[in-house]
């Protein structure tokens, strides 16, 4: 487990913490996280870009001049992609630029992400934000407070309006929820700053929705029943009533055979 202080807003070391060595104590995975952000910046992209190719650009209908005997270039239509506004080949076209990701590596991206700031020791915990009322300045002066220089990304708890509206101002500060964490956005900042009950939210120590944030969903049950410990069904003997052997059915005897008399030869 890896221990960082907890700060006060204004400075001072107030304890420590642990930071789960499964989420910030992992070998970081560059490959993955490439592929992560490149799919997160895909996904950010309208596709909305459109032209017109040669056969929907209006007007062209006819041979701009006879074939011959002009001194020009012979051309059959102004809708070609050689004339000024003409027709674009090959040109852009709406189309869908999302990638899919598996939700495993997601989680195993953003744990990477998170491991390297933590290596790099660019995790900083924050008690709690005070502020009697939204203020740009007091917020600047607070994350000059804790040492939180350059980019900075804010882990905020939902419920505190007032700190996301006084650091929403700032010029190179993003704040997030904690369940909206994501790789990108981990590694475009230089500092994290948590608060503790955001860093619970993110070390699996408390769930939002009754899932835990960069953890894996836990097993159903936690194990397997074996064959030995499922209940007995209803009305065995195991649930201590008796259950009276079913009488076995007798053949009846056999019937005897009917024996037909000789026939008799006719004369």
């Amino acid at each position: 487990m890896l221990s960082v202080p907890v700060l006060s807003d204004s400075g001072v070391e107030v304890g420590s913490v642990e930071l789960s060595a499964t989420i910030f104590g992992i070998e970081p995975r560059p490959d993955l996280m490439h592929q992560v952000v490149t799919a997160q910046l895909a996904a950010r992209r309208s596709g909305t870009h459109s032209t017109k190719s040669r056969s929907e650009v209006r007007g062209g209908a006819g041979k701009p001049w006879r074939q011959k005997g002009t001194g020009r270039a012979r051309h059959g239509t102004i809708r070609s992609p050689l004339w000024r506004g003409g027709g674009i080949a090959h040109g852009p076209k709406p189309r869908d630029y999302t990638q899919r990701t598996p939700k495993k590596m997601k989680r195993l991206a953003l744990r990477s992400a998170l491991s390297d700031r933590a290596a790099s020791e660019s995790v900083i915990v924050v008690d709690a934000w005070r502020f009697d009322a939204p203020s740009t300045s007091s917020a600047a002066r607070k994350l000059e407070a804790v040492g939180a220089h350059g980019r900075v990304l804010l882990v905020l708890d939902r419920p505190d309006e007032l700190a996301r509206k006084s650091f929403r101002n700032l010029p190179r500060v993003h704040s997030l929820p904690p369940d909206q964490l994501n790789t990108f956005d981990v590694l475009r900042s230089d500092v994290m700053v948590f608060t503790q009950s955001s860093l619970e939210v993110v070390n699996g120590e408390q769930s939002v929705n009754g899932v835990p944030i960069a953890n894996d969903p836990p097993s159903v049950n936690g194990e397997q029943t074996s064959s030995a410990e499922k209940p007995a069904p209803a009305g065995s003997q195991a649930s201590g009533v008796e259950i009276p052997d079913e009488p076995q059915s007798v053949d009846p005897p056999d019937e005897p055979q009917s024996v037909d008399p000789p026939v008799e030869p006719q004369p």
